[in-house]
């Protein structure tokens, strides 16, 4: 990734892919925490521009299935898998003593890593009530745990930033 400061830019911050470079374009004067900040905006807008079609119902419960045999040895059983809107604090969530999971619509756009580790997080419900030590370790299984939550973190916090004026998302 590659930031670039323009002291021609005043208000405008966009982000475009170059090749297997992403680029983003800022204001020369945004301080370090605004380009932080930024560019982890623009990079998740990147993202959903880019993840290719939102997955159905049935389509998120064989996936749910898939990943529960690779990384759960098949123990993770949902009855049910589905998106609701009703989620807005939380990316999802699970009801063990009915196996349903439900996720965020939020997440419809995000890499397929991230809903991904939100449906490892909720299938790991299926077996472990709670976020003790036994929940975690049992969610080390997917490798890209770390990464998923440091994307999620990431959201969550530029949702709380005051938009720049002017800002064009490309």
């Amino acid at each position: 990734m590659e930031v670039r400061r323009s002291s021609r830019r005043r208000r405008t911050v966009s982000a475009y892919r170059e090749g297997d470079r992403t680029i983003v374009l800022i204001p020369a004067r945004m301080s370090e925490a605004e380009e932080r900040r930024w560019v982890t905006v623009m990079l998740d807008k990147l993202a959903a521009q880019e993840s290719k079609s939102v997955l159905g119902d049935r389509e998120l419960t064989e996936r749910a299935e898939r990943l529960s045999g690779q990384y759960f040895g098949g123990q993770a059983r949902p009855a049910s898998v589905r998106w609701v809107t009703n989620q807005n604090t939380r990316w999802g969530s699970c009801t063990p003593s009915e196996g349903s999971i439900r996720l965020s619509h939020r997440l419809q756009g995000m890499p397929e890593y991230v809903v991904d580790y939100v449906l490892c997080h909720e299938l790991a419900h299926l077996l472990v009530p709670g976020h003790g030590p036994d929940f975690w370790r049992l969610l080390d299984a997917y490798p890209r745990t770390e990464r998923a939550r440091g994307y999620l973190e990431g959201v969550a916090e530029a949702a709380r930033l005051p938009q720049l004026p002017g800002a064009r998302e490309e």
